[in-house]
C-alpha cells in the first residue's frame, strides 16, 4: 500500500502510535504536529541532574497496550517499577494512609475505613446506611457525587472518591460521569443494591498477582514518544513540527489538508486521516463535513494544571516519608495543591542517581481553578513549599524548581460523555478513510490512548485495503 498516503494529525503518543502501525503496514505515513515538539502531554526534562517528568509521570502495567507497545520497539528491559505504591490523603488535619479494600476511594472494607481515620465518626457511621437503603436505580448517566454520596454519604465523596478522581481528571465529582469515569463499579452497581457489595465484587474478579500496577522507563515516561518515533521512521514514516493543521476537507478521492500559516499555506492530500488532537481543534477541523462529530466533540471540557517540580537536600525533611506521596482533597484545600508525589522515593532509579537530593512533584489546579496557572511561577512554587514545610515539616528552600503548566491539558469526562463518544464515532464511521484517536475518548493514561491509536489504524487500513481490491 505505499501508493496509499496516511496523513496523522497530530503528534502525541496517540498520533504517533497511530502512525507506526500505518507505516509498519506499507502506508506513506505523514504526521503533522503544530507545536514544535512531538509528545502532547509526555514530556521529560532535567532538573538537578534528575530527569522528572514534566506530565505523566507512569502507565498502567495492567493493561496490556503499553507494555505490548515496549515489546515490539524491543524495550522491555529497560522498564522500571515504583519502589512503593502506598500513599495517603491528608485529611483533618493529618496525612492519613488511603484505606485498604477501596476502589477509587469507595469502600468495601468497613474495618480498614475506620482504620485509616480519613472520615470523621459522622462520615463513617454514614457508610454502612448502605446496606439497608433502596436500591438507587442507574438509568441515565448521573455524576460520581450524586450516585456514590446517595450510597455512602458525601464524606467519602469528599476525602476519598475526590482526591483519586481528581489525581486522574483533575475534575469536580459533581460533574464528572459515573459510567464513564468508574465503569467497572458503575457496571456493578447495576446488579447490586449496595455499592459496598458492588466494590467488594469488582475486587473479587481482579487477578489475585496482578504484578505492578505501574510501569515508566529511566529517562522517564516523557521518552516513549521518541523512541516511538523512531520507529516511525525506520518504518519509512515521517513527522514535521510546526506544521499546524488549519483545515480538512473532503475530496471525492480522500481528503486535502490546509497546513501552515494562512499567508503561506501548503496544500496536503491523503487517502486517509487521523485526526489525533485534542476535542477543541478536532471540533474545529471536523465541522465543515463532520458536523455532528464536530458538536459532540464542542461538548468535551479540559481542565488546566500545573506540575511544580522541586529539588530538596535530604537533609531538608526531618524523616522521608515511606510512601510515593499524598493527595489533598479539595476540602482541605487552602494552596491550591491537590497532590504531591516524592519521585526519589517512587522512583528507586532517581534516587540511586542523586541519593542525596529528594525531587518532589506537586500537582496544582482542577476543572474550574484556571486562575490557578494565571499565577506567577514564583507564586506557584511559594504555593507548594508552604504545603511541603506545613505537612512534611520541609525546613528549607529548595536546591532547584521547575515549573511547568498544562492549560486546557485534561479532558473532563462529565456527565454524558458516553454518549458524546458515541455520536462522535458514528459522525466518523460514515466517512470513509477518517478516525479519531487520543484522550478525549475511552481514557487518560497512555494504555488508553494506544488503544484509541490501534483501533484508528485498524480503521484506516480497512479502508485502504478495501479501497485498493476495489481498483484492482
Amino acid at each position: 500500500m505505499t501508493t496509499s498516503h496516511a496523513v496523522v494529525i497530530g503528534g502525541g503518543i496517540a498520533g504517533l502510535a497511530a502512525a507506526r502501525l500505518l507505516a509498519r503496514a506499507g502506508v506513506r505515513t505523514t504526521v503533522l504536529e503544530g507545536s514544535p515538539r512531538i509528545g502532547g502531554k509526555l514530556r521529560v526534562g532535567e532538573i538537578a541532574g534528575l530527569p522528572v517528568d514534566e506530565g505523566a509521570e507512569s502507565m498502567l502495567a495492567r493493561r496490556p497496550e503499553g507494555l505490548g507497545l515496549l515489546r515490539e520497539l524491543g524495550r522491555t528491559d529497560d522498564l522500571v517499577h515504583p519502589g512503593t505504591t502506598s500513599s495517603g490523603i491528608r485529611s483533618r488535619g493529618a496525612l492519613r494512609p488511603i484505606p485498604s479494600g477501596q476502589v477509587m476511594g469507595v469502600p468495601s472494607d468497613l474495618k480498614a475505613l475506620a482504620a485509616a481515620q480519613v472520615l470523621s465518626p459522622a462520615g463513617l457511621a454514614r457508610v454502612p446506611l448502605d446496606r439497608v437503603l433502596p436500591e438507587t436505580p442507574l438509568g441515565a448517566d448521573v455524576s460520581v457525587a450524586d450516585y456514590i454520596g446517595a450510597r455512602v454519604g458525601s464524606e467519602v465523596v469528599d476525602r476519598l472518591v475526590e482526591p483519586l478522581l481528581g489525581g486522574v481528571y483533575a475534575g469536580r465529582t459533581e460533574l464528572l460521569s459515573f459510567e464513564a469515569t468508574m465503569p467497572a463499579v458503575a457496571a456493578a452497581a447495576r446488579s447490586h443494591r449496595s455499592l459496598i457489595d458492588a466494590v467488594q465484587s469488582v475486587r473479587d474478579a481482579a487477578p489475585k498477582d496482578p504484578g505492578p500496577v505501574f510501569a515508566s522507563l529511566p529517562g522517564g515516561l516523557g521518552a516513549l514518544p521518541g523512541l516511538v518515533a523512531d520507529d516511525l521512521a525506520a518504518a519509512g514514516g515521517t513527522v514535521r513540527t510546526g506544521a499546524m493543521v488549519r483545515e480538512l476537507r473532503r475530496r471525492p478521492d480522500g481528503w486535502r489538508l490546509t497546513v501552515g500559516p494562512a499567508r503561506a499555506p501548503e496544500a496536503l492530500d491523503a487517502d486517509a486521516v487521523v485526526v489525533a488532537v485534542p476535542a477543541a481543534p478536532a471540533a474545529r477541523l471536523l465541522e465543515p463535513d463532520v458536523p455532528a462529530a464536530a458538536s459532540a466533540l464542542a461538548g468535551i471540557e479540559y481542565a488546566s494544571m500545573a506540575i511544580v517540580t522541586l529539588v530538596y537536600p535530604v537533609a531538608a525533611f526531618p524523616s522521608l516519608p515511606a510512601g510515593s506521596g499524598y493527595l489533598v482533597p479539595a476540602v482541605e484545600n487552602t494552596n491550591g495543591v491537590k497532590a504531591v508525589t516524592f519521585s526519589s522515593v517512587k522512583w528507586p532509579h532517581l534516587r540511586d542517581r542523586e541519593p542525596g537530593l529528594v525531587a518532589v512533584r506537586c500537582s496544582l489546579g482542577r476543572f474550574g481553578e484556571e486562575h490557578t496557572l494565571q499565577r506567577t511561577d514564583e507564586e506557584l512554587i511559594a504555593a507548594a513549599t508552604a504545603e511541603l514545610a506545613a505537612t512534611c515539616g520541609a525546613a528549607d528552600v529548595p536546591a532547584a524548581t521547575r515549573v511547568t503548566r498544562w492549560g486546557g491539558g485534561l479532558p473532563q469526562y462529565n456527565v454524558g460523555h458516553a454518549d458524546r463518544v458515541a455520536r462522535v464515532r458514528a459522525a466518523v464511521a460514515a466517512q470513509p478513510g477518517l478516525a479519531v484517536a487520543g484522550a478525549a475518548y475511552d481514557g487518560l493514561g497512555v494504555p488508553a490512548c494506544l488503544a484509541t491509536a490501534r483501533a484508528a489504524a485498524d480503521r484506516v487500513l480497512d479502508h485502504l485495503r478495501s479501497r485498493e481490491g476495489a481498483a484492482r
